[in-house]
C-alpha cells in the first residue's frame, strides 16, 4: 500500500503541470481602469461579435497628439479621462466621426518574434488616421482605403507587441464600453449659439442622436458638429438644461436638469450614464 500511495504523489506534479495552461486567463491590459473586455452580445447587429483583421502602429511618446484631442474633440485626453487607452482609426473604420467614444479590443497576431503571447488592450476610438493618396495603400498609405488600420499610443503598443514590430498584424473586436462616473456634458458657444461635448459614455460609446431641453422649451434636436460635439441655435440662459441621447445600440437615456439655471460657457456637467 505505502509503494502505491507513494507512485500516486509521484504523479501528482505532472498532472498539476499538464493542466496549468488551461487555467492561465488571457491577460488583458486596462490603461484605464473603468475599461473591461467584455464584448457586447452578437445578436446586437451594431457591433463586431466576432475577431476581424487589420494592422496597427504606434506614436512616440513625444507626440502633441495626446495633448491636442484630435479629431473627436475631446481636448487634452489625460484630463478627458481616457489617458493612453486610446486610438486613431483610419476612415474605413471612423465613419465621419460616428464611431468616437467606442471601445475596441486589439491583440497581436501571426508574429512570433515580437507579438506578446496571450495579450490584449482595450482603447477607446479617440482621433482619425488621414489618408495619405501620396502612396498606395499597400506602400505607404497605411490608413488609406480599404485598410482597416489603428494607430496607438506607444504605451498601448507595447502592452500586446515590442515596439520592433512596426507595423503589425493585429485582430480586433468592437466592445462594450465601462465608464466611471457620468457621461459629462462640456457646454461652450456664444449667445444664442450652444455647442456641447460628449464624453465619457458607457455602453456602445458613441451618441447618434441628442436632444436638448431648456425649462421654458421643448425637446430641441442639436446637430453633429464634428466628432462627439454637438450644435444648436437657441438662447437657454437662465435656463436649466436637460439632455436626451440615444447610443449606436438604439439605447436611450435622459438627464433632467444637468446644469443649473445660472450655467455659463465653458462649464462641464456630469449627468445619467448608460449600464
Amino acid at each position: 500500500m505505502a509503494s502505491n500511495r507513494t507512485q500516486h504523489h509521484s504523479l501528482l506534479p505532472l498532472i498539476c503541470a499538464a493542466l496549468l495552461p488551461l487555467l492561465i486567463p488571457l491577460r488583458t491590459f486596462k490603461a484605464a481602469a473603468h475599461y473591461y473586455a467584455s464584448p457586447l452580445s452578437s445578436s446586437s447587429s451594431s457591433f463586431l461579435s466576432e475577431w476581424q483583421s487589420a494592422r496597427a502602429t504606434y506614436y512616440a511618446a513625444t507626440d502633441p497628439r495626446d495633448t491636442v484631442g484630435g479629431a473627436c474633440g475631446y481636448g487634452d485626453l489625460d484630463k478627458a479621462g481616457y489617458g493612453k487607452a486610446t486610438v486613431g482609426l483610419s476612415s474605413v473604420l471612423f465613419e465621419k466621426g460616428q464611431i468616437c467614444g467606442a471601445c475596441f479590443e486589439l491583440r497581436c497576431v501571426d508574429d512570433l518574434r515580437y507579438c506578446i503571447p496571450g495579450t490584449s488592450i482595450i482603447v477607446t476610438a479617440t482621433n482619425f488616421c488621414a489618408p495619405n493618396y501620396g502612396f498606395t495603400a499597400d506602400g505607404g498609405g497605411r490608413c488609406n482605403p480599404p485598410n482597416k488600420h489603428f494607430v496607438l499610443p506607444i504605451e498601448a503598443f507595447e502592452k500586446i507587441a515590442l515596439w520592433k514590430a512596426g507595423n503589425m498584424a493585429v485582430q480586433y473586436r468592437r466592445i462594450k464600453c465601462r465608464r466611471a462616473g457620468g457621461i459629462r456634458f462640456a457646454i461652450d458657444g456664444s449667445g444664442v449659439f450652444v455647442s456641447v461635448l460628449i464624453s465619457n459614455v458607457a455602453g456602445s460609446g458613441d451618441v447618434v442622436d441628442v436632444k436638448i431641453k431648456g425649462s421654458q422649451t421643448g425637446w430641441l434636436p442639436m446637430g453633429r458638429n464634428w466628432g462627439q460635439n454637438w450644435i444648436l441655435n437657441a438662447d437657454f440662459k437662465g435656463q436649466p438644461l436637460s439632455f436626451e441621447l440615444t447610443s449606436s445600440d438604439g439605447m436611450t437615456i435622459t438627464s433632467y436638469n444637468v446644469a443649473p439655471k445660472n450655467w455659463n460657457f465653458g462649464q462641464s456637467f456630469e449627468g445619467k450614464q448608460f449600464q
